[in-house]
């Protein structure tokens, strides 16, 4: 059950900022701790969460700083992540946050941090990327994958994305070369051979996705259907793994995480206007449920907002 109570303000430390949050975000991870699979039960507690505080995206402005912390100072403008940013204060460490580009709005920087950054490293680290290649993203109409269409545009890559007819254009309209609506046409049958894949969705076995790949092409598994009980996104990710197994395609999982380094970077991007943040919905903070059973029902296009 999740439920908004006041609490005191919380006291930071040394290496930490004081953040007063403007605007947060909801990902699937966070949707997993509440609806509770026993997968993230066995990790957070199985009879009450051993965190009670939530949320992790997180942009506002910096409230006050720990003795240690050297590159903010109260005022500053932030974007990042905490341990639980669904609230009017967090506390960040200094290593998980970076400035907030003057060109985004407090809802725009609060959609980047963990949806951008799993797609950067699913793309870049995973999948090894290269100019000219091939890319096909299923699922681009996502969190993960509006950011991942604009951030293989931008290592040169050519781009097909796999939505819904309600988000043609707007996957579209982010760069991608060729966009594939999966209620009209099978992106498995069309004929095309990409040489890595972004499966987001989770909605086609390896034997049918295979089909649109090269023979040495890469999967990186980001996700799986959000609609499963008991078991989250595992089902699907256990059995395209164990499909791959003796193919000539490579599979891959992995877990994002948050690093300096990778916020900078995407910090670049965008103040150059190379990526932009998409937004869907708007949610107040007492609307959290809300905000989490949208995104839970499986077609949420793009983020879904928490403003403070």
């Amino acid at each position: 059950m999740l439920e908004l109570r006041d609490v005191d303000k919380p006291v930071i430390e040394d290496h930490q900022v004081l953040v007063r949050v403007h605007a947060s975000s909801v990902n699937p991870a966070e949707w997993y701790r509440v609806t509770g699979p026993y997968f993230v039960r066995i990790a957070e507690g199985l009879r009450k969460p051993k965190h009670p505080s939530m949320g992790a995206d997180l942009a506002g402005r910096v409230e006050a700083i720990g003795r240690n912390v050297k590159e903010f100072q109260p005022g500053d403008e932030v974007l990042g992540t905490s341990g639980g940013s669904w609230a009017e204060y967090a506390c960040a460490r200094e290593a998980r946050l970076v400035p907030k580009p003057a060109n985004l709005s407090f809802e725009e920087a609060a959609a980047v941090p963990v949806a951008a950054i799993t797609a950067l490293q699913a793309l870049r680290d995973k999948a090894r990327i290269q100019q000219g290649q091939k890319v096909l993203i299923n699922g681009a109409s996502g969190g993960v994958g509006t950011f991942a269409v604009q951030i293989a545009k931008s290592f040169g890559a050519e781009v097909t994305g796999v939505c819904s007819t309600r988000n043609v254009e707007m996957v579209r309209s982010l760069g991608a070369d060729h966009v594939v609506d999966y209620t009209q046409e099978d992106f498995t049958q069309r004929g095309e051979r990409h040489d890595l894949m972004l499966d987001i969705a989770g909605s086609r076995s390896f034997s049918d996705f295979r089909r649109a790949l090269t023979r040495e092409a890469t999967i990186v598994l980001v996700g799986g259907r959000m609609t499963y009980r008991g078991h989250g996104p595992l089902p699907h990710l256990v059995r395209t793994l164990l499909a791959s197994r003796g193919r000539s395609q490579t599979v891959k999982f992995f877990v994002a995480k948050i690093t300096k380094e990778d916020l900078v970077f995407l910090q670049e991007l965008l103040e150059a206007g190379k990526v932009t943040a998409v937004i869907d919905r708007r949610y107040e903070l007492s609307q959290v449920p809300e905000a989490l059973t949208y995104l839970g029902e499986g077609h949420a296009r793009a983020k879904v907002i928490i403003t403070v």
